[in-house]
């Protein structure tokens, strides 16, 4: 690594933040907090990705650490698709976004301590028309039940379903990690 880092602490249990960091070639530990992730109304996806991402990293004391906190959120011609209740709902958000293009967000914050930066990033995703059967198909054998929008951009969805990806790619994964580079090293 060119720079040399204070302490990492990644505040997610996403497997896909946890893999992105390790492939920066990042040293980090991962630190969990239950956090409330509701959020005001009237606030724009960018905004409520930056506003929960925030509301993360307050449930973080770290002076000799950087925590970084993120959330992703999957908007489509405005209205919010979080994470699936149950397998109805990802039915539904799937055949929401086949055949459409959607906007995805990824609010970060860094936070050392009494110092906390925030930002997001955007990328407009593609996809290609589905059918029900394919949309079954995915949810029985890649269960989307902890990715926003009910689907990963790394597996079949993202390989067979996206047609174009106008933006950063790991943001999609959930961390934007190019943008998130420049700003640690501004950060340190």
């Amino acid at each position: 690594m060119p720079v040399q880092f204070p302490p990492i602490i990644l505040a997610s249990k996403s497997p896909r933040r946890q893999e992105l960091l390790s492939l920066m070639g990042l040293d980090f530990k991962v630190e969990l907090k239950d956090v409330d992730e509701s959020y005001p109304e009237g606030l724009s996806p960018a905004e409520i990705a930056v506003y929960i991402a925030e509301q993360k990293a307050k449930a973080f004391t770290a002076d000799d650490a950087i925590v970084i906190t993120a959330d992703t959120i999957v908007a489509l011609n405005g209205e919010i698709l979080g994470k699936p209740a149950d397998r109805a709902h990802a039915q539904e958000m799937l055949k929401k976004l086949s055949g459409s293009k959607h906007e995805v967000f990824t609010g970060v914050t860094l936070v050392k301590g009494d110092r906390m930066y925030s930002f997001y990033d955007q990328t407009a995703v593609t996809c290609k028309a589905v059918t029900a059967a394919e949309i079954d198909f995915y949810i029985d054998n890649y269960k989307p039940f902890d990715k926003a929008g009910s689907y990963g951009v790394q597996d079949w969805w993202g390989i067979v379903v996206v047609e174009r990806i106008e933006g950063s790619y790991t943001n999609v994964m959930g961390l934007p990690t190019e943008r998130l580079y420049n700003e640690l090293l501004k950060f340190v």
